[in-house]
């Protein structure tokens, strides 16, 4: 049987820019399973460490951007929107019918 939730909708990465997106498309991962040479595995985990500092400062930017800019009307909405993203994301799931047994009840 298959633990499977399905594909997260609306979800939207807020710090994620095209330099991050770049980075990861770079990693060379099939290129390390095809090969199996410590060369290419080596290519690989410099691509991967690369491709974590650039979202990591990616996303230290967007913060200190957000921060700059308190005031600013647009930018308040984005900080809602992420604040009510997280809140979805550490919600327990409520709400569920009860089972109920061979009586019907």
């Amino acid at each position: 049987m298959w633990n499977d939730k399905g594909p997260h909708r609306h979800k939207e990465t807020w710090s994620w820019n095209e330099e991050a997106a770049e980075a990861v498309s770079v990693i060379k991962y099939g290129k390390w399973k095809k090969e199996n040479t410590k060369e290419a595995r080596m290519e690989y985990k410099k691509s991967r460490k690369n491709a974590k500092w650039v979202i990591s400062s990616a996303k230290e930017k967007k913060q200190k951007e957000c921060a700059n800019d308190l005031n600013d009307t647009e930018c308040q909405n984005e900080i809602f929107r992420m604040a009510k993203q997280m809140v979805k994301q550490r919600q327990d799931i409520t709400g569920l019918n009860c089972i109920k047994g061979a009586s019907g009840k």
